[in-house]
């Protein structure tokens, strides 16, 4: 990183510039982070950025923070939480690993409580977004029919394809599975998927309701599309979605579901729009056949080194137009990564319903 136009994280409406510090990680071999204030200290906060209580022995602020988040402010062998105390002149109250619960934060002085808390923001900011994703936003598409004509499709690529170069039959998505993917949440406790519930809810009284008219959406999956440059070295191959009355209200709908998931804080930001696909086939199957659909704005940490691409050219050739069937698409869902439910599509924390 150059030192002299280091990294800026916009928290709150302020500005602050992150520096990397090089030390032995504590877990997961990783680098950790320091943060400081950039223009503007954070002992300039107004004094109504944070909830501070007045004290007997001076001011105190508290804050939620999920459990597995406790080590980014604990540090290596108390490092972190010891350099914020003092640097702040404040005491740190985490609770014990594996209980949920808040971080308090206690000092003389108003300023200094401020400023920790700001700190531990920054921090967990950063610390969040290393996170693999826990949950997603679906739409499912694992109707019986859709599920056997998609059968059809693997059957029918494996007696045409199956000597291009990495096609095999592990590469095809589980069709209890099949479904759109909206976006990607972190939910670290059950306060957390309890708040993505609620959003869900507030979503469909406020623009659902009216753009759905309260009834299904009727979805055609028809024809496949690539994913990368070269169709000679794919990694994934999707089915491509329309509305079938020709409108753009499945669109609009998730387009607006993120824009409130992002801002709520809930959603990071990884389009401008949402890439409406159903993943058919993808090379991380092949290694892992659970696997959930990836890519490198989701996970992060995707390592594509490790994927064998397949020559598609000819699957594009042969199936292009391939009609996968027509949907009812009833709900959104909160999907749990990692996760089956009885029908062997993701298990279900929530959901919106469009009647």
């Amino acid at each position: 990183m150059d030192v002299l136009r280091p990294t800026l994280i916009r928290i709150g409406g302020r500005v602050y510039r992150k520096n990397l510090i090089q030390e032995q990680a504590y877990q997961h071999e990783e680098e950790e982070e320091d943060f400081s204030a950039g223009p503007g200290d954070c002992t300039d906060e107004p004094c109504d950025a944070f909830a501070v209580e007045e004290t007997e022995k001076g001011f105190q602020c508290r804050v939620e923070v999920p459990s597995p988040l406790y080590k980014y402010i604990i540090g290596k062998k108390g490092e972190t939480k010891k350099k914020l105390e003092t640097e702040t002149r404040t005491s740190i109250s985490i609770p014990k690993p594996g209980v949920e619960g808040e971080i308090v934060i206690t000092g003389q002085h108003r300023s200094g409580v401020i400023s920790a808390r700001t700190r531990i923001d920054v921090l967990l900011d950063s610390f969040r977004k290393k996170q693999p994703f826990t949950h997603f936003l679906s739409f499912a598409l694992n109707q019986p029919a859709i599920q056997e004509k998609f059968l059809q499709f693997k059957e029918e690529v494996l007696e045409k394809c199956s000597k291009d170069h990495g096609v095999s039959s592990s590469l095809f998505q589980n069709p209890a599975k099949l479904h759109l993917t909206l976006g990607t949440l972190v939910l670290l406790n059950e306060q957390e998927i309890q708040k993505a519930c609620d959003l869900l809810q507030r979503c469909k009284e406020d623009f659902v309701n009216q753009i759905a008219g309260g009834k299904p959406l009727t979805v055609v999956v028809e024809g496949v599309e690539y994913m990368n440059d070269d169709p000679a070295m794919m990694d994934v191959l999707y089915a491509k979605v329309h509305m079938k009355d020709g409108s753009d209200r499945l669109q609009v709908i998730a387009d607006q579901l993120v824009e409130r998931f992002v801002a709520s804080g809930l959603m990071l930001r990884e389009w401008d729009r949402v890439k409406l696909h159903a993943t058919v086939m993808n090379t991380v199957f092949r290694k892992d056949p659970s696997a959930e659909e990836r890519n490198s704005a989701m996970t992060g940490r995707s390592s594509f080194k490790e994927r064998e691409s397949f020559n598609g050219r000819n699957i594009l050739k042969l199936f292009e137009n391939f009609y996968f069937g027509e949907v009812q698409l009833e709900s959104v869902r909160l999907s749990q990564r990692f996760s089956s439910d009885a029908s062997g599509y993701y298990a279900t924390s929530g959901q919106l319903n469009f009647s």
